[in-house]
């Protein structure tokens, strides 16, 4: 058996063993397993299961998989090991959009139009990240751009915040920036799988394109690309993924980043090994993440891209660590 086969059934068995797992918890006692031994549960049991649960579990699943895609998309594009989702701004440029429609009264909080208000918000983002780009195969100025619209959404976004009109609206807004799978259900689902799919799709279609510009610029001219045609084609991609993460669940940062760098750690440095486990390690670690805030024992539900943040940053330092040490010993 191969490495890369080997690691994804190890992979794909973690994501069905916590999957069961994260669909069992709660304080209503009720558990898959009871549904298989019983073949049968009341309405109000398979009300929880279905619309609460499973919801909840399917959303984990595929936002972990669309960030920890588009992270490794980022960084075989930019050729930056540091580089994630939220350096094109789109998660900020979503977020915007939908606090200032707050801010100014245009929708209700809970207007079904405010996941699409956030997707316009982000593509926005994403189309003058690529203008500024312009033609040029220095991939310094993506990030560059990237950086400079990034950083302007987040204090145009920290500003309004600011300027709420009373504690309450301050804390619906700022949702979208701290990320929760918490009141979630199949209308989220529906909606960002759609996004997420085409995506998806639009990445893997662009993996000889990474692998080739893994080498160089030239490369990729001597095969017969457009760079800055199937540049843009991979930012555009990230944008619809990264997108649906944010207006289905808010900000979620950092499993982008730690997703790839997981996936090389195992031995897995092909461009195409690593777009396609950063999927499932990101599914895995969003899915982890999300079973450890429900188990936290406080007064009300932590928010999880917080808690990927805290999570993340220590086990991405430890990661970096012992990889040097293996350098330095080799």
């Amino acid at each position: 058996m191969s490495r890369l086969m080997k690691w994804m059934l190890v992979l794909t068995t973690g994501i069905i063993a916590l999957s069961l797992w994260h669909a069992s918890q709660g304080s209503s006692g009720i558990t898959l397993l009871d549904w298989w031994h019983s073949g049968t549960l009341s309405v109000y049991q398979k009300t929880i299961l279905v619309d609460i649960r499973l919801p909840r579990l399917v959303l984990a699943l595929v936002n972990g998989a669309a960030l920890g895609l588009a992270g490794a998309a980022m960084q075989l594009l930019l050729r930056n090991p540091l580089a994630e989702p939220g350096l094109t701004g789109v998660s900020s440029g979503a977020a915007l959009t939908t606090v200032a429609v707050l801010y100014f009264g245009l929708l209700p909080t809970f207007s079904w139009l405010l996941p699409f208000i956030a997707l316009a918000g982000g593509l926005a983002a994403i189309i003058v990240v690529v203008m500024m780009a312009g033609g040029y195969a220095d991939v310094n100025r993506v990030i560059l751009a990237g950086v400079a619209i990034s950083s302007l959404a987040g204090a145009a976004m920290a500003l309004l915040l600011y300027l709420a009109p009373n504690p309450f609206a301050f804390q619906e807004w700022s949702q979208w920036t701290l990320g929760s799978l918490a009141n979630r259900g199949w209308s989220h689902v529906m909606l960002m799988l759609p996004l997420a799919f085409v995506g998806a799709v639009l990445v893997l279609t662009q993996t000889r394109f990474l692998t080739a510009l893994t080498f160089s610029e030239e490369t990729v001219v001597s095969m017969g690309y457009s760079y800055p045609i199937r540049r843009n084609l991979v930012l555009i991609a990230v944008a619809l993924l990264t997108g649906s993460s944010v207006v289905s669940v808010g900000i979620i940062g950092f499993v982008g980043l730690l997703a790839p760098h997981v996936v090389r750690l195992l031995g897995l440095d092909h461009p195409k090994h690593v777009l396609s486990m950063s999927a499932l390690t990101g599914a895995l670690l969003v899915l982890s993440i999300d079973i450890f805030v429900r188990l936290m024992s406080v007064g009300r539900e932590l928010p999880l891209g917080v808690v990927a943040a805290v999570i993340g940053a220590p086990l991405l330092i430890f990661l970096l660590v012992r990889q040097k040490a293996r350098h330095a010993v080799g």
